[in-house]
């Protein structure tokens, strides 16, 4: 499959809006921060957990805990995959029994994800709620999953694919369409 871009969507400073806007919400749906720790799956949600963290505490001036989720043992896709798909380590330092929990990532389609990251969470533990933050909503949901924070809305076809780029992983941050084209 070749995948060329179509269309940027976001930018640097359109990202930074977003997440400030989703720490904004955040806070609000809470009532402040308390008893709440952010939680994001790992590639690109973990980056962007940490800086919802830092606009949290920006905002509040309360230091709040991060985590970083890793879902591979959890997916329903795990061997269509590869022949050893490669497992990273879950980074919660942190109880999270009774916690107001944010889950976060880059891009919520299908929804298959989440259901792997509550899963996950479940076995850490009973938190108090679940809350769902992802930059990028671009529908075509599969299970009844949805977002309580959402950086923006993209509807796109199933024939195109949305590319989220952030500086801790690639270099750069920005959100891009991509189309399928024939090779």
């Amino acid at each position: 499959m070749v995948l060329r871009e179509k269309h940027a969507i976001m930018d640097e400073m359109g990202m930074k809006r977003a997440l400030t806007r989703i720490a904004h919400e955040i806070i609000e749906k809470n009532k402040g921060v308390n008893n709440v720790a952010i939680i994001g799956i790992r590639r690109r949600g973990g980056p962007l957990a940490q800086r919802l963290a830092l606009r949290i505490e920006e905002i509040e001036g309360i230091k709040i805990p991060v985590g970083i989720l890793d879902i591979t043992l959890y997916r329903d896709d795990l061997t269509t995959l590869a022949q050893q798909p490669q497992v990273h380590r879950t980074e919660v330092n942190f109880d999270i029994n009774g916690k107001r929990l944010v889950l976060v990532d880059d891009v919520l389609y299908t929804g298959r994800t989440v259901r792997a990251a509550l899963d996950a969470l479940i076995d850490l533990g009973r938190p108090e709620c679940i809350q769902l933050a992802v930059l990028i909503d671009r529908g075509h949901r599969e299970l009844p999953i949805k977002a309580d924070f959402i950086g923006k809305n993209v509807p796109t076809s199933r024939q195109e694919n949305i590319e989220v780029y952030v500086k801790e992983l690639d270099g750069k941050d920005g959100v891009v369409i991509q189309e399928i084209v024939d090779s």
